[in-house]
């Protein structure tokens, strides 16, 4: 695999004393030269597959740390580099303090130490490696399986895999407007769990992973669909279609449906048309982006 011989790593410091900031730094000299690998560190997180984080996480770590994973493509690998990014160190009963670097990404290799040694954190990347493999053979086996997808009811178990599929696949959203205060990325697993308090929940699954999802709630005879989100990997293969037509079919007593995306979301609205539903009334969310509604008769 081409990622394994050649993997592209960011790095970024969540609020370390440095300490493992330099050691990590020391895996790019002369004496490891980790370069000559093929190891590349890149400052760009859409050019990245492997995310290694020192440091604890603290409140103004936390959103930048998610912002950089969301924009990273599938697959990739989480590293958490010493005691503080594994656990939150001596400072994780600190009251601004989360804890180490899982409370707000799922993380893949923990590698010890304080601070972490160069040849530790080179083993910790050899063990990625691993791991971004199997991660890659298991999206190239979803996506030679699609005849095998199965959409079926979420439960509240589910919010966590929803959650992050959909902050994987609302950030080209937000790139699209350039505006990155859409409500699909900030909800929380709090919110998500509430939602199935009041909402339907159904999610596309191949090979135990979920690569799609939708919600919807029936009221005064409508149905209302939202927050689809498909996996990008799985993007144009008609997934989407499937979710809508499912999720109708979940609301047997609906007299009508309603939908709304992003005005400059030419993609949804174009699919939303193939399955009947006609624009209604626009609405202003912020300067950078309006909501077109959709809606169609139950025939």
């Amino acid at each position: 695999m081409a990622l394994k011989k050649s993997p592209w790593i960011i790095h970024y410091d969540a609020s370390s004393c440095n300490g493992c900031d330099i050691e990590t730094l020391a895996c790019l000299t002369p004496m490891y030269d980790v370069e000559r690998l093929g190891v590349i560190n890149t400052g760009n997180p859409k050019h990245a597959d492997i995310f290694l984080v020192t440091g604890a996480v603290n409140e103004q770590s936390r959103d930048v740390i998610c912002n950089i994973y969301r924009q990273m493509p599938e697959p990739k690998v989480v590293v958490a580099v010493g005691v503080c990014a594994a656990t939150g160190g001596i400072f994780r009963e600190c009251y601004n303090v989360s804890g180490g670097v899982d409370t707000v990404i799922p993380v893949d290799v923990y590698v010890p130490g304080c601070a972490a040694r160069p040849e530790a954190i080179i083993d910790g990347v050899v063990a990625s490696l691993a791991v971004l493999e199997e991660k890659h053979k298991l999206m190239t086996d979803a996506v030679n399986n699609l005849d095998k997808i199965l959409i079926e009811r979420a439960e509240k178990a589910d919010a966590a895999d929803i959650l992050t599929l959909q902050m994987i696949s609302y950030q080209s959203e937000a790139e699209v407007y350039g505006d990155e205060s859409l409500p699909a990325l900030h909800q929380t697993p709090e919110q998500v769990e509430a939602d199935f308090d009041r909402m339907i929940f159904l999610k596309a699954v191949v090979n135990t992973k979920v690569i799609g999802s939708i919600r919807g709630y029936l009221a005064d005879g409508t149905a209302h669909l939202s927050r689809m989100a498909v996996h990008p990997f799985f993007s144009g293969a008609g997934l989407g279609m499937r979710l809508f037509q499912e999720m109708e079919n979940a609301f047997p007593e609906a007299k009508r449906f309603e939908a709304f995306t992003g005005a400059k979301s030419t993609r949804n609205i174009h699919m939303c048309k193939k399955l009947g539903y006609e624009p209604f009334k626009t609405e202003e969310f912020s300067p950078a982006v309006s909501w077109v509604y959709l809606q169609k008769d139950r025939k």
